[in-house]
């Protein structure tokens, strides 16, 4: 299991300052985002992401496993609680009036 994330730098996140990595490449069964714009995934069978509001507004999830996403705030295009992405899926995520929004896919299924 590995997280290779690139060289931190300062950025605004919901209007407080947070060091971040912009990309992050993951094997781990289970990660939450912190302030990432792209993480991939893979390496192994599948994964949860637990999309974290308070570090991260906007966020592209590639992955090459089955993944399924979770929030720790709002649901999910208003209406989903979490979404399974398929292997190869890709998809675009910004945080905005209290909820996540798919703004942005290619191969998703919803749970």
């Amino acid at each position: 299991m590995a997280i290779v994330k690139s060289k931190p730098e300062l950025t605004n996140i919901n209007g407080q300052q947070v060091m971040v990595s912009d990309k992050v490449v993951i094997s781990e069964h289970t990660y939450t985002t912190s302030g990432e714009s792209l993480i991939i995934v893979k390496d192994i069978d599948q994964c949860e992401i637990l999309l974290e509001s308070t570090t991260t507004e906007h966020i592209i999830i590639k992955t090459l496993t089955k993944c399924l996403i979770k929030t720790t705030q709002g649901l999910i295009d208003e209406e989903y609680e979490e979404i399974l992405i398929d292997k190869g899926a890709c998809v675009e995520f910004y945080f905005a009036l209290g909820s996540w929004y798919i703004v942005s896919s290619d191969g998703l299924k919803l749970d």
